[in-house]
């Protein structure tokens, strides 16, 4: 049996690992004076990756779609050319998304609550924290898209003024209060991992409140506080918010990343229902 080097047994090893391919001792020999090829194996296996697994995650959706569109419904795809071009954009949006967390938001995001942990000030680590909920949540497109149209559907059931000014004010009070109780729902969650408190003791007085609080909020507000919990843990918030709990409870000793790093974001669902009530009953 013809015996291979070292090195090519490693390249062998390296291209099974980033390509999922099979590649004999042969073709690894040849890898040693070409590394480039490696690299350039490696960046094409990461770009296509989520590709690949985006349109598998989207077959499901399109089948549904079809199904009903051509059998139940029996009628034809209108302006097929522009449905395929939708699809081909979502899939390409949500791979550069995946891309994007994976070289930026998750990497960033656990660097710095390990630096943070490491330089010991807790007054600082809260400000971040509560810094990157409310910065996260005013970005975050679909609570845009939510206040706007709370803002229009109030006015035209005349609780508020028709006004574009008065609109506006509405969709801002609404953005700012749901961006505070990210905020401060994040904070909460950073000391639940500093001090090890029980995290479902802590979401069970949660949902109580939100329970006593429903009997007292106008109706008008009840509809949008609820789902003001689920529109703030989207595209922008979740990623980095979950990489400063893993990375947090990472650099804390005795903490552990799974039992103690998740959990900001179930926090960061509970706590605009509170604060959007609390905001409809006093405005």
């Amino acid at each position: 049996m013809k015996h291979y080097t070292l090195r090519a047994q490693a390249v062998l090893l390296y291209l099974k690992e980033v390509n999922n391919a099979q590649c004999s001792p042969v073709k690894a020999e040849r890898f040693i004076h070409r590394p480039w090829q490696i690299n350039m194996l490696g960046t094409l296996s990461k770009i296509l990756r989520p590709f690949l697994g985006s349109m598998r995650d989207l077959l499901p959706i399109i089948a549904v779609i079809l199904f009903f569109q051509l059998f139940v419904l029996q009628q034809e795809l209108p302006n097929v050319l522009d449905l395929a071009l939708g699809i081909l954009f979502v899939v390409l949006g949500l791979a550069f998304f995946l891309i994007g967390l994976e070289m930026g938001l998750f990497p960033i995001g656990e660097s710095l609550a390990q630096a943070f942990a490491r330089k010991g000030s807790v007054t600082w680590l809260l400000l971040f924290a509560f810094a990157l909920g409310f910065g996260t949540t005013v970005a975050e497109p679909a609570l845009i898209a939510v206040s706007n149209e709370a803002a229009q559907v109030a006015a035209n059931a005349d609780v508020i003024e028709s006004s574009i000014e008065s609109r506006r004010s509405y969709a801002n009070g609404l953005r700012y209060t749901v961006a505070l109780a990210v905020g401060f729902a994040i904070v909460i969650g950073v000391l639940r991992i500093l001090r090890g408190w029980p995290i479902h003791i802590m979401i069970v007085i949660g949902y109580l409140t939100v329970v006593v609080m429903t009997a007292f909020a106008p109706r008008e507000i009840v509809g949008i506080a609820y789902d003001s919990g689920g529109v703030t843990t989207s595209t922008i918030t979740v990623p980095l918010v979950t990489a400063l709990g893993v990375g947090l409870a990472s650099a804390i000793k005795g903490r552990n990343p799974m039992l103690d790093g998740f959990g900001l974001i179930a926090f960061a669902s509970l706590t605009p229902i509170i604060f959007v009530m609390a905001y409809g009953m006093l405005v």
